[in-house]
């Protein structure tokens, strides 16, 4: 294993829009969260089903469909581009940053850039509302990054540009047992609805309703059961 790279001084962070290049980090990313939240048994991704899902040709605009997000650190200021969503300055004099992995997460962009994070969101619809909406479907952040401000920032751009095309709100899940996710989330006006649960239909309990579009005739108008 390489030997940590060590950021010390003044280190950008730049929240990105992603592309097909950032694929590898993407999957290595979402593995390691898998890691985390002890879902490794539910990890099915590859390259190959990144590339084509999200990033397919033609590519809706940004935030219109699945729209992914890369989180990078850079040692000099990274110009702003079009591309940007949010940046932050972090002084790191005080405390110097080792980062073992930053060998396996240099950034496509060059310059010195290591790829610390991710965000994965798309539009939803509230008929309360009547609003589209954005849903977080993942957000993370290598371990040696964290307590840094980084996630805040990663949610706050991604939150205030919902804001800006008019959205309704932005919503997102936690694990029950992340006390520290949830203190996190509610700290940023979050709120935690505790009486919601997740339902969803996967692998064969979902396949198993393939071709039943078309039900019989007295089903036909009748109420949803």
């Amino acid at each position: 294993m390489a030997a940590p790279t060590t950021f010390s001084g003044e280190v950008w962070a730049e929240l990105r829009l992603a592309d097909a290049r950032d694929v590898p980090h993407i999957h290595s990313l979402i593995h390691q969260m898998a890691e985390f939240e002890l879902l490794t048994d539910l990890f099915a991704a590859t390259h190959e089903l990144l590339a084509s899902t999200l990033f397919p040709t033609p590519q809706p605009a940004p935030f219109t469909s699945f729209t992914a997000l890369i989180l990078d650190l850079s040692p000099s200021p990274a110009p702003a581009s079009a591309d940007t969503v949010g940046s932050r300055r972090l002084d790191l004099s005080a405390s110097p940053l080792a980062d073992p992995e930053a060998a396996a997460f240099p950034s496509p962009r060059g310059g010195g850039r290591v790829t610390a994070g991710f965000v994965i969101c798309f539009p939803n619809y509230s008929t309360f509302l009547a609003k589209p909406g954005l849903y977080v479907e993942d957000i993370f952040v290598r371990a040696p990054w964290r307590r840094r401000g980084l996630g805040r920032m990663m949610l706050s751009a991604v939150a205030g540009r919902a804001a800006e095309i008019g959205m309704g709100r932005v919503e997102w899940c936690v694990l029950d047992w992340n006390q520290n996710a949830i203190d996190f989330y509610e700290g940023m006006g979050a709120e935690v609805f505790k009486q919601w649960r997740i339902c969803r239909l996967t692998g064969p309990a979902l396949d198993k309703y393939k071709g039943t579009g078309s039900q019989e005739e007295e089903d036909a108008g009748g109420k949803a059961q």
